[in-house]
């Protein structure tokens, strides 16, 4: 029997992530895995991504951000751990914060 675990993360993605389509190719990975949530530009250069699902699922969208899209250059990727609350109804872009 396979067990689905749910969780939740946060993860702040740094160096050359703005700019480069980073929130736009996270929104397309976020959908093709089936995870929920939301993605953003931070004021101080960082990328925030808030993300709900099935925990591999989660876990290979942490993996894209480790990466992101061509044009990126990755510094850092710092990832919180939270309890899943199974908020979220779809993956979106949302305004800098």
């Amino acid at each position: 029997m396979v067990r689905y675990v749910k969780v939740r993360a946060r993860i702040f993605i740094a160096g050359l992530v703005q700019g480069v389509f980073f929130r736009s190719e996270t929104r397309r990975k976020a959908r093709q895995l089936g995870v929920l949530g939301w993605v953003r530009n931070l004021r101080d250069g960082r990328v925030e991504v808030n993300v709900e699902g099935e925990e591999e699922a989660v876990k290979r969208l942490i993996d894209f951000c480790k990466c992101g899209p061509s044009r990126a250059n990755i510094a850092n990727v710092r990832i919180i751990w939270e309890r899943y609350v199974g908020k979220f109804q779809d993956f979106e872009v949302r305004f800098t914060a």
